[in-house]
C-alpha cells in the first residue's frame, strides 16, 4: 500500500499550488475487505476541485494494523488531533504540529469500540462514548487521563432505571448541562439494537434519563446513531438519526425543562436507508443528512424544525457518510464508506455542489489504491471557529 501511495504523494508535493487554491482533508483509512496485508492510515488529502493537487495525497502516515481507527476530532484549541479506536482500549493522541505524524497511543483501559468524542468549551474535558462496554468516558482534555467512567449502575433493574447501553452518538450542549447517548448497537452483533437516547449532566457525569425514540413495541432495533442541536434555535430543537430505523427524529425543549420527541421524517418512501451524519446551513435553517444505502446526501427546509420538508436529494455513493463544506460552503464533500460493510463501502469522496445539488467530482485517491476512507474532517486553517 505504501508503494501504491508513494507516486501519489510526490506528485502532489512537486505541484506547487498557487496560495489559497487548496483545502486539505484528513482522512483515515484501511484497505478494503478482502485486501491483503490490512493496513491502516492517516492521509492529508487535496480536496479542492479548483486546485493542481485536486485528489491528490499530500501527506500519509500509518497506524497500527490493529487501531481499527473510527473518527479523527481536534481539541477545542485546535492544538491537538484525537482518533478513537474500535480495536484498541485507546485512543490516538498528535501534536497538531506534526499530525499526522508522532502518535501517542494513550490506553483508556475502561473503554471498548471507542467511537464519538466531544469537547467542552473551557477545554477542560472530553467525553468519550464506549459501544462494546456500554459505559461513557470522561477525560482531561489536558493530560487525556480517565476522570470518570460513566455506566449504567449494576445494581437493581437496568431497564426500570435510566441506563446506557452500547453508546455511540455524543452531543454536548452545555446551555442544558447535557451530554446525550445513543443507543445503537452491540458492535459483536448488529441484531442486537438499541431505541433510546441517554440524558447525561454534563457537569457531573450524573446519568439523569433515558428516553425511546421509536412508536415501535420495544425492542425496535432503531438503533440511534447521531444527535444535533439546531445552532442558534429557541426552544432548544436537536434531530436524531434512526440508523437501522431509517427516521429522523427531532427533541425540543419545554420551559419547564421537559423534552418532547417525535418522529418527523420516514426515508423509506424516497427509497433510501441507514441515515448517519447531520450538519447544518450557516442559518440554521438548512439541515444535512446523509444516507448510506444507496448512498445520499440529503437537503432539508427546517424553518419548521418539526415539519422538515425534503428540498433535494444527491446521489453519492455506497456508504455516505461524513461530510464537511468548503470554507465558502460552496461544495459538500461526502466520504463513502461504512465500517467496510457490503453495499456501503465505495470508498470515494463524492464532490457535491451546494447551489445546484448536483455531483460535480470525485475524489478517488484512496479508493485507486485499494483503501477505504472511514472518516474526514477539514485540517483547522479551512475550518469555522464553531466547528
Amino acid at each position: 500500500m505504501r508503494k501504491c501511495l508513494a507516486p501519489l504523494i510526490l506528485a502532489g508535493l512537486c505541484c506547487a499550488a498557487p496560495a489559497g487554491a487548496e483545502i486539505l482533508a484528513a482522512m483515515n483509512y484501511e484497505t478494503k475487505a478482502g485486501i491483503a496485508p490490512r493496513r491502516e492510515g492517516i492521509a492529508i488529502v487535496d480536496i479542492d476541485p479548483a486546485s493542481p493537487r485536486f485528489n491528490t495525497i499530500v501527506k500519509d502516515a500509518p497506524l497500527p494494523p490493529d487501531f481499527i481507527a473510527h473518527h479523527i476530532y481536534f481539541n477545542k484549541g485546535q492544538t491537538k488531533a484525537y482518533v478513537t479506536s474500535l480495536g484498541r482500549s485507546a485512543i490516538a493522541v498528535y501534536d497538531l504540529s506534526t499530525f499526522p505524524e508522532n502518535v501517542a497511543i494513550i490506553p483508556v483501559p475502561d473503554c471498548k469500540v471507542g467511537e464519538d468524542m466531544v469537547f467542552s468549551n473551557d477545554r477542560k474535558r472530553w467525553f468519550l462514548s464506549c459501544m462494546g462496554s456500554s459505559n461513557v468516558i470522561m477525560g482531561d482534555a489536558q493530560s487525556d487521563a480517565t476522570l470518570k467512567v460513566i455506566a449504567t449502575p449494576q445494581s437493581g433493574a437496568a431497564e426500570a432505571k435510566p441506563f446506557i447501553k452500547h453508546p455511540h452518538g455524543l452531543t454536548l450542549n452545555e446551555n442544558l448541562d447535557l451530554l446525550i447517548a445513543t443507543s445503537t448497537v452491540n458492535p459483536s452483533d448488529f441484531k442486537e439494537a438499541g431505541d433510546t437516547i441517554a440524558f447525561i449532566e454534563a457537569s457531573t457525569g450524573t446519568l439523569r434519563a433515558t428516553h425511546r425514540v421509536s412508536n415501535k413495541p420495544s425492542p425496535a432495533a432503531e438503533a440511534p446513531v447521531e444527535t444535533a442541536f439546531i445552532p442558534n434555535r429557541e426552544p432548544q430543537i436537536a434531530y436524531i438519526t434512526n440508523m437501522l430505523g431509517g427516521t429522523l427524529w427531532s427533541a425540543a425543549w419545554r420551559p419547564d425543562g421537559g423534552v418532547e420527541l417525535q418522529q418527523v421524517y420516514d426515508f423509506a418512501p424516497i427509497g433510501q436507508g441507514v441515515p448517519l451524519e447531520m450538519e447544518f446551513s450557516e442559518t440554521g435553517d438548512r439541515l444535512y443528512v446523509t444516507t448510506a444505502k444507496p448512498g445520499a446526501l440529503n437537503v432539508f427546509d427546517i424553518v419548521d424544525p418539526r415539519k422538515p420538508k425534503l428540498l433535494a436529494s444527491t446521489p453519492t455513493a455506497a456508504g455516505a457518510h461524513h461530510f464537511v463544506f468548503s470554507p465558502d460552503r460552496r461544495y459538500a464533500f461526502v466520504q463513502n464508506s461504512l465500517l467496510n460493510l457490503p453495499d456501503m463501502s465505495d470508498g470515494s469522496v463524492s464532490v457535491v455542489d451546494l447551489a445546484s445539488d448536483k455531483l460535480v467530482a470525485k475524489i478517488d485517491v484512496l479508493q485507486k489504491a485499494g483503501l477505504n476512507p472511514n472518516c474526514i474532517i477539514l485540517m483547522p486553517k479551512w475550518r469555522r471557529a464553531e466547528d
